[in-house]
């Protein structure tokens, strides 16, 4: 059985003790299975640049990575608050056995000591699993996801012939269902099967409202998506879009608009953008105030034209300021 442990210890793992934040960085379509006796954290081969990202942000002793949900799993781990204190509970589909369990996150903490009388510990974690492993261990682990290996660690004690649990780390091809259901609020167009990405952007407010950037869509044309989406280009877009609607939240919210999108074409003889809600496109005034704040930066960002044709999509939502 999988043991359950602290959520300090995680939180103690993943704190960046310079800027007093905690950092997970998820991969879209990678799954977390736990069954009995065995845990698989499948990795899509095409996240592959994604990967090498978490690998390289990484401390030595620590690999951390969020998960997605996964409709394969007939349960998915999730945390539940009471009275300040963190319970683990495993939410099942209705009438269903529990067979594969989902889980959120995976942490590899590789600062197992070989004097501990482990080969390496699988403990659940909230709604994540944590695996202990020897430096050697992490070494290898981070060998095989650079190689794009498979990488099997086997968790007990050294001694124990039996009662051995494993942890499969494989690399899988895998038809990636993005978005499903979800509609661009510009024009009602469907967004499904469209690769996107969380921004990480400040809250911009203005008369108790506040307006967030939170998800990039990346309508691309001629190319895939890799490691080379401008992803800072579209933040920056994002908050100059803000700040020249900063203004307008009051009558926006008013208005009933609370989820925005801004949809940004450029192409080496076309610039252009479309902002809208609710399947509308926004009045014109709206729009002349849109231009000399968001031309400069979009002009900025076509210096390089082997990104070119780009399109992109962001979601704004306009929520109440709260004290």
């Amino acid at each position: 059985m999988l043991l359950k442990q602290s959520v300090n210890q995680v939180f103690c793992l993943l704190q960046d003790l310079r800027n007093y934040q905690y950092t997970l960085h998820t991969i879209d379509n990678l799954f977390i299975h736990m069954e009995m006796g065995k845990s698989c954290i499948k990795i899509p081969l095409r996240r592959y640049n994604e990967v090498m990202k978490v690998i390289h942000s990484s401390n030595e002793h620590v690999i951390s990575i969020g998960a997605s949900f996964s409709t394969e799993a007939d349960s998915h781990l999730v945390c539940v608050q009471s009275d300040g204190v963190y319970q683990t509970q495993a939410n099942s589909a209705t009438g269903c056995p529990r067979r594969v369990t989902g889980a959120s996150f995976v942490v590899f903490n590789g600062a197992l000591k070989t004097s501990s009388g482990f080969l390496a510990k699988s403990s659940i974690v909230e709604d994540g699993l944590m695996v202990q492993i020897t430096p050697e261990t992490m070494e290898g682990l981070r060998q095989a996801l650079r190689d794009k290996k498979d990488f099997k660690i086997t968790c007990g004690k050294m001694d124990a012939e039996e009662l051995k649990e494993y942890v499969d780390i494989c690399w899988v091809e895998s038809e990636e269902k993005v978005n499903q259901g979800v509609i661009s609020p510009v024009d009602g167009k469907s967004m499904e099967g469209i690769q996107s990405e969380r921004i990480l952007q400040g809250d911009f407010e203005t008369e108790e409202k506040l307006m967030k950037c939170t998800e990039v869509f990346y309508i691309l044309k001629d190319h895939e998506l890799s490691s080379a989406t401008p992803y800072q280009f579209a933040k920056e877009i994002a908050v100059a879009c803000s700040a020249a609607l900063c203004p307008h939240l009051k009558t926006l919210k008013n208005n009933g608009m609370n989820k925005l999108g801004l949809r940004v074409s450029i192409d080496t003889d076309l610039v252009e953008y479309q902002l809208g809600s609710g399947g509308q496109h926004l009045p014109q005034h709206y729009l002349n105030d849109l231009d000399s704040a968001l031309i400069p930066v979009i002009h900025g960002g076509t210096s390089d034209p082997t990104s070119l044709p780009l399109e992109m999509e962001l979601i704004f939502f306009l929520t109440e300021y709260l004290f």
